[in-house]
């Protein structure tokens, strides 16, 4: 398996887990527990953020465009 491979493969399983915190986050009712799995996200979403910036700069992962300023005020007046 390449690096290139490995890398996408666990950015995949990162945002997998992220949105498995969250789900459990917003139906636990122990505050501990609730605590302890959104300093164990917070964690993911570093990593998460610092493995996507050495893909990106390998070339390995390639985000869509960026929105323009015009669809950014769409969504966020339909939003509001």
């Amino acid at each position: 398996m390449d690096e290139k491979t490995m890398v996408n493969d666990i950015l995949g399983s990162v945002k997998a887990d992220l949105t498995a915190y969250q789900n459990a986050i917003s139906e636990c009712e122990n505050t501990t527990l609730r605590q302890t799995l959104q300093q164990i996200r917070n964690n993911d979403e570093s990593f998460q953020y610092e493995l996507f910036k050495i893909a990106q700069t390998k070339g390995y992962y390639i985000p869509a465009a960026q929105a323009t300023q015009t669809e950014v005020m769409t969504v966020k007046n339909e939003l509001q």
